[in-house]
């Protein structure tokens, strides 16, 4: 019976997710779209450098649908949105979803880069500086929180190029031409090929851009590590396993080390969309072939359906990653489920 009933408390928070974020998808469709048509400059005019008269002008912006009502718009857009059609770029005549998928993969491996970065560094120091409160370990760990989050790429970026720049930027022309496109991420494409070369070429490349990326979050690993970990080892439940005589290292590794990472679970949706937020301008720092550096590109051109598009991706993605996250953590944490 208390099997059923947690199944059913898990599908009610499950459809519940869903149907909160239905709400939150339709706002931040509103804000794009609006955005969008607030920005300065006119796409089809710098497009097209000012080589058409006013009258070929009115002729592509009513073929482009800007001369429609709002209104008329908006459904257009949102048509799109549900069909994965974001229509065609007005400077190079290429679709936006083929851009998409083409650099989506490049993006996707810098930021899971990053979160590993993060992950791999900030958990274990978490660890220590919980379990050593007050210690040198723990006081080094806070400088490096800080350091963390007054670090912004712009800063990060150009110094560990200059630092290390023969290894940064995208993976090697001749890897990237070598390598047989199947799932547009081009790590992946080398593995499931077996060309462990380039596997190590492009992850030689993929670290500086990676770490550079992950030390945004990685003050937020070590900071919610350390504090989870302390208030863990408080608990009543901690004090009752330690008197019946439990090792001190299984205590914190069965029991204070499992409590202190549901919280940093429930956060990750938001370093998730820290980290895409950063990865335009890492890559395009870096030269990285991912979608942020084809967005700084189009935005410089005032490539409005080729923004719109990829904005609109972005967005979506942090929500579905966000409900991932959530469902994630009620499978972990029964607790909120209710």
């Amino acid at each position: 019976m208390s099997n059923s009933k947690q199944s059913g408390s898990l599908r009610r928070y499950i459809l519940t997710r869903i149907a909160l974020a239905v709400p939150m998808v339709l706002i931040l469709l509103i804000l794009v779209f609006v955005m969008m048509r607030v920005a300065p400059g006119d796409p089809i005019s710098s497009s097209q450098g000012g080589k058409l008269n006013a009258t070929e002008l009115a002729a592509r912006r009513h073929a482009a649908g800007f001369d429609a009502p709002l209104y008329q718009q908006f459904w257009d857009y949102l048509k799109s949105v549900v069909t994965l059609n974001f229509g065609t770029t007005f400077s190079d005549r290429r679709s936006v979803r083929d851009i998409i998928i083409e650099n989506g993969g490049a993006t996707l491996t810098l930021t899971a880069g990053a979160l590993v970065f993060a992950a791999v560094i900030g958990i274990p120091v978490g660890l220590l500086a919980g379990r050593y409160r007050d210690s040198a370990v723990d006081v080094i760990s806070r400088m490096v929180s800080i350091v963390s989050y007054a670090s912004p790429v712009f800063v990060t970026a150009p110094l560990l190029m200059l630092a290390f720049g023969t290894t940064s930027g995208q993976a090697s022309p001749l890897i990237q031409l070598n390598v047989p496109t199947q799932t547009h991420i081009l790590l992946l494409d080398a593995a499931l090929n077996g060309d462990w070369n380039a596997v190590g070429d492009i992850v030689q490349h993929l670290l500086l851009p990676s770490i550079a990326l992950g030390l945004l979050i990685l003050g937020v690993f070590i900071r919610m590590i350390r504090i989870n970990l302390i208030q863990s080892l408080q608990g009543d439940y901690i004090e009752a396993a330690r008197a019946r005589g439990v090792h001190e290292r299984h205590v914190v590794a069965r029991h204070g080390f499992r409590n202190a990472l549901v919280p940093v679970i429930t956060v990750l949706g938001l370093q998730v969309a820290m980290l895409l937020g950063g990865a335009v301008l890492t890559e395009q720092i870096f030269n990285w072939p991912g979608i942020g550096r084809q967005l700084i590109d189009y935005i410089n051109q005032r490539d409005y359906v080729a923004v719109q598009g990829i904005v609109t991706v972005f967005a979506l993605a942090v929500v579905v990653i966000s409900l991932l996250i959530d469902f994630v953590n009620a499978l972990i944490d029964p607790r909120v489920r209710y």
